[in-house]
């Protein structure tokens, strides 16, 4: 006999009855036979059967018992509902996540909201002053030239007049009749008019007509037109994949590449660039590496570092915050290329190349110059990073009051502490003791490095990521930006760090730029000093900055791994000794009010604290 399956919309009489029997409890009753429990279950049928049914049309059929059915049963909705459950946590996550980009996108778009209106109101307020001062320009112009040609035809209508009037007087002498009134009248009018008749007259226009008014209008218009942009991309961290010979090992002092592309959320190529990227290489004790990424416009970037000793280190690249495709990846960082296993890649990427190394030439770890204009005997006083620590605060996370990726720190006159979060996106406000206060630039900032506050009290914020500085009240109101990337004289290539003179002038280490520029409170550019190279005054990739009470001006150079000192207009005077401890790529520094330079030895993971005779 061919067994055969219930369907889901079988009829009733296949069912199987719940009934309360006497003394027996809640137990299952064939609906075939009246009265019968089903104490079985037909493999077969997949449904319930009693004795009776078994000697009738489920006889050949295999069965189990029906407690048996049911316990497995049981278990089995039981697993199904711990795994459904367990899904939760991640809906939860994914949910949160979600909220957490929504308000942010919606935090972006009201930034970018009072940017426009605060831009076209600038635009407006320019086009006003401009208005005015070409009307003003105008009247002023005007009125010298009325004021010649008024006074010329002043000139001559007093003229024309004099003389209607003398010619009138020599009426009735020019008669004929009375040789008494010709007399008298030559006697005393003659002379006036032989002096108007000879008088020289200005009958020539002493000034001309012209005012015209020049405007490029269609260039400026076509530079309206195309005004601001809206900037975005439609890349996802689950698609986007990287590649590149960067990804799992490299070679301690040379440049490893790795190349990202970004894809969106069905897998498709991003052919635009402006996609927030991060990169981290890293130990369990945190950052150790530092490197810079490219964007190709064109939907690829390219992440270069450098890392200086050896051992096996973590490499996390993000986007939007979310790790990417196989990340973070771990890499082995070796002496020397021959120890190094062949590369393999985390993905087949249209974007991957292969790629020649450059090598980083040695720092002048000891470099001094032949003549010091202003020596300085300076020594390794001690170093922070192996003894006890007197506090801490902060915990890693991503909301306000926590620390994703802090990079740079400064103390307001009033105690405050202010601190750069990277990852975060947004300055972080602590107290003395360190209890948060507010944040500032959220929505605004794509990177902030480094922080300093000027005399004003205002908070000077170097944003890496896109270029620019941004000065702050401490309420978190914009005073001013100003910076765009490029190599120009008002534009960086991932600027670091800033320091404020006693002139309240805002100097800034161009990273890629290998100099340092300084510019007044309100953004104007004074100067620039430095160039690319290993010799004095020059610099591989400038980052730590601070000025001393005579406005000198300490640099970390952290390509050459050395300090060096420069006079207030940028003029090279001296080296900091390091040679009793040399620094492998320093990066933040600060002075002391007791004559010590202190500074962040990243290659060593600790601080220095070095004598400076000011």
């Amino acid at each position: 006999m061919e067994a055969q399956q219930a369907s889901p919309d079988s009829s009733s009489e296949e069912c199987t009855v719940l009934e309360a029997l006497p003394g027996k409890g809640t137990a299952l009753i064939c609906s075939q036979h009246k009265g019968k429990v089903s104490v079985l279950y037909c493999l077969a049928c997949e449904n319930s059967v009693c004795e009776d049914c078994m000697n009738g049309e489920h006889a050949e059929h295999p069965t189990d018992s029906l407690e048996n059915i049911v316990d497995q049963q049981l278990a089995a909705l039981q697993d199904r509902v711990d795994s459904a459950k367990n899904r939760l946590p991640q809906i939860r996550r994914a949910v949160q996540s979600l909220r957490d980009i929504l308000q942010q996108l919606n935090s972006q778009r009201s930034s970018i909201e009072e940017d426009i209106h605060s831009s076209f109101s600038e635009l407006h307020k320019t086009l006003d002053t401009r208005k005015s001062v070409l009307l003003m320009e105008l009247e002023v112009t005007y009125g010298l030239k009325q004021k010649v040609l008024q006074a010329q035809l002043d000139t001559l209508l007093q003229e024309e007049a004099a003389i209607n009037y003398n010619c009138s007087l020599t009426g009735e002498a020019l008669d004929g009749e009375n040789k008494a009134v010709i007399l008298q009248t030559h006697k005393d009018v003659g002379e006036r008019l032989g002096d108007l008749a000879s008088q020289g007259l200005p009958l020539q226009p002493e000034e001309n007509d012209q005012l015209d008014l020049m405007m490029e209008i269609e260039g400026l218009r076509k530079s309206i037109h195309n005004l601001g942009t809206i900037v975005t991309t439609s890349a996802v961290a689950s698609q986007t994949e990287a590649s590149g010979e960067g990804l799992e090992q490299c070679v301690v002092g040379q440049p490893a590449t790795v190349v990202i592309t970004t894809r969106d959320k069905s897998g498709g190529l991003c052919k635009t660039g402006n996609a927030i990227i991060s990169a981290e290489v890293c130990t369990p004790d945190g950052s150790v590496a530092d490197g810079e990424i490219v964007d190709h416009k064109n939907g690829t970037y390219e992440f270069q570092y450098t890392v200086k000793k050896e051992g096996h280190f973590s490499l996390a690249l993000r986007l939007y915050d979310q790790h990417i495709k196989g990340s973070p990846f771990q890499i082995k960082v070796t002496s020397s290329p021959d120890d190094s296993p062949p590369t393999t890649t985390a993905a087949n990427s249209p974007g991957s190349r292969s790629r020649q190394k450059g090598v980083r030439r040695g720092g002048s770890l000891f470099s001094t110059p032949k003549k010091r204009v202003n020596p300085i005997e300076d020594d390794l006083i001690f170093r922070i990073g192996t003894c006890k620590f007197q506090s801490r605060f902060g915990v890693r996370g991503r909301l306000p009051g926590q620390l994703q990726r802090p990079t740079g720190v400064a103390v307001h006159p009033n105690g405050d502490i202010i601190i750069a979060d990277y990852d975060n996106k947004w300055v972080s406000i602590f107290s003395s003791e360190g209890k948060y206060k507010a944040k500032l630039g959220s929505g605004r900032l794509m990177g902030p490095k480094g922080v300093s506050v000027d005399q004003n009290g205002h908070v000077i914020v170097v944003d890496n990521k896109a270029c620019t500085v941004f000065i702050f009240q401490p309420s978190g109101k914009l005073v001013t930006k100003f910076g765009s990337r490029g190599n120009g004289d008002r534009q960086f290539a991932g600027p670091h760090f800033a320091a404020v003179n006693n002139n309240n002038e805002i100097i800034i280490t161009d990273f890629h730029n290998h100099s340092v520029k300084v510019f007044n409170a309100d953004g104007e550019f004074l100067l620039k000093f430095g160039s690319n190279g290993e010799g004095n005054g020059q610099f591989n990739a400038p980052t730590g900055v601070a000025v001393d009470v005579n406005g000198n001006i300490i640099v970390a150079d952290w390509g050459n791994s050395r300090i060096q000192v420069f006079d207030g207009s940028g003029s090279f005077l001296s080296y900091i000794n390091t040679a009793a401890d040399p620094l492998y790529g320093p990066q933040g520094l600060a002075l002391t009010s007791d004559g010590h330079v202190v500074v962040a030895d990243s290659g060593n993971h600790c601080f220095k604290v070095y004598r400076y005779l000011q």
